[in-house]
């Protein structure tokens, strides 16, 4: 068994980036067919950074990537309606 370099923290951080960013990208672009190409290079900036090991290099891939995620938020997010701050939320629903 080998022995990973990182922590479980570390690994579900980088999920929980690479969720938001698919997440923001699906925000911008509603319909699924033009949204896949932009998740399939999402996917390929991620792997790209993959196999990189040196914690400080990794620090600043981390950095850039969530002040560009910051940078590229949008400004009225698709919230679903029955999700907390949709239109249906806490409503009484048959």
């Amino acid at each position: 068994m080998s022995t990973s370099t990182f922590s479980s923290a570390h690994r579900l951080y980088v999920k929980s980036l690479y969720r938001r960013y698919l997440q923001n990208s699906l925000d911008w672009t509603i319909r699924r067919d033009l949204w896949r190409p932009q998740a399939l290079q999402i996917r390929a900036e991620f792997e790209r950074n993959r196999n990189v090991h040196d914690p400080r290099a990794l620090a600043e891939i981390l950095e850039k990537a969530e002040a560009h995620l910051a940078n590229m938020k949008h400004p009225d997010p698709y919230i679903p309606p029955t999700a907390p701050g949709g239109t249906k939320w806490e409503r009484n629903t048959p």
